[in-house]
This record gives C-alpha cells, structure tokens and sequence, in this order.
C-alpha cells in the first residue's frame, strides 16, 4: 500500500452540507467503519501507540463507542462507555458542562475502573472540544488518569486540541 494511513481515511470521510444545521459541514465516519480493511487499520494504528499504556479504553457517546470498543478489544483491556445523562443504569458519576447553545451531561459508572486507571479516551472526531474536556474532567473526578485522547479526525481550524492541553492528543486525520 503507498498510500498513508491519513490518505486512506480522508478518501472514505464523506462531508455532509448542513448537518445537522444550516452552516455546518459534517465529516461523516461511517465509510471508514464500512471499509473493513480501513478500519482494521486505523485500530492497528492507535492500538501500537498505546499498547501497554493503558489499562481502560473509555469512549465518548456514540461513535467513540465504536472505535473505543474495537481498540479495547485489540489491546485486550475493558472499555468503559461516556453516556449522555440518564442512559446507564445503576449509580453513575456526572459533569455538566456547557454547550454553544446551552448545557449537557455526561456520565459514567462509579465501579467503571479502579482509582488510577490509566485510560484512553477516544471519539470519533474532534472539534470544539466541549465534551472531550468533559469527558477527561469527569474521569480524572472518578480518580481516572487521562493518558491521551485519541480521535480519527481531528478539525484543526476549532479550538479542540487547546482545550485539552496537558493531554496527549493525536489525530490520524487533520483537517485545517
């Protein structure tokens, strides 16, 4: 194969006009999850980065479900899912945190890890950044340690990868 890893997936990111609102240019993943040997490859990727590193692969609702529980399982560690507010069952731990245009929450379970869990955090792209620092905030409150946050795309031109400085961060694709 000549072509990189970041050429391989920007070739199946699919852009969507107006979604979900009028203005709004969205990267669509799902071809890259519809191209097996693409896929398989981005989680080979991020699983040789991180092997050993980490002892919890955590994943933000919904995509980062996908990429996070497939790389969990490629490292052969749990993964443990970020849900919107009210979707876990049992006792959870939440942060509420603001939005562009009002407020969200997220959650976890208590027992999801064991306190200094080294984790991985994963979504499927980065933008404003909001949730993903949420996210870290909520998991280092749950006496987590945030190793690195991993993404497939990352929009360069938004102010993701600043509001998580003090974590590692990497982007098999950037887009600017």
């Amino acid at each position: 194969m000549t072509d990189t890893l970041a050429d391989l997936v920007r070739s199946r990111l699919r852009d969507v006009a107006d979604f979900p609102s009028p203005g709004i240019l969205f990267k669509d993943v799902t071809p890259v999850l519809a191209d097996a040997e693409v896929f398989g490859a981005v989680i080979r990727d991020m699983a040789q980065r991180r092997r050993g590193t980490v002892d919890v692969i955590a994943g933000i609702e919904a995509r980062g479900f996908i990429f996070g529980a497939a790389l969990a399982l490629e490292l052969g560690v749990g993964f443990v899912p970020v849900r919107k507010a009210g979707k876990l069952p049992g006792r959870t731990r939440g942060l509420t945190y603001d939005l562009e245009y009002g407020t969200a929450t997220i959650e976890v379970h208590e027992d999801a890890f064991v306190a200094g869990a080294r984790v991985l955090l994963v979504d499927d792209v980065l933008a404003t950044g909001g949730t993903a620092e949420a996210a870290c905030r909520l998991l280092e409150e749950a006496s987590a340690t945030v190793v690195a946050f991993e993404t497939l795309v990352e929009l360069a031109f938004l102010p993701g990868r600043a509001r998580l400085a003090g974590h590692d961060v990497h982007a098999t694709v950037v887009v600017t």
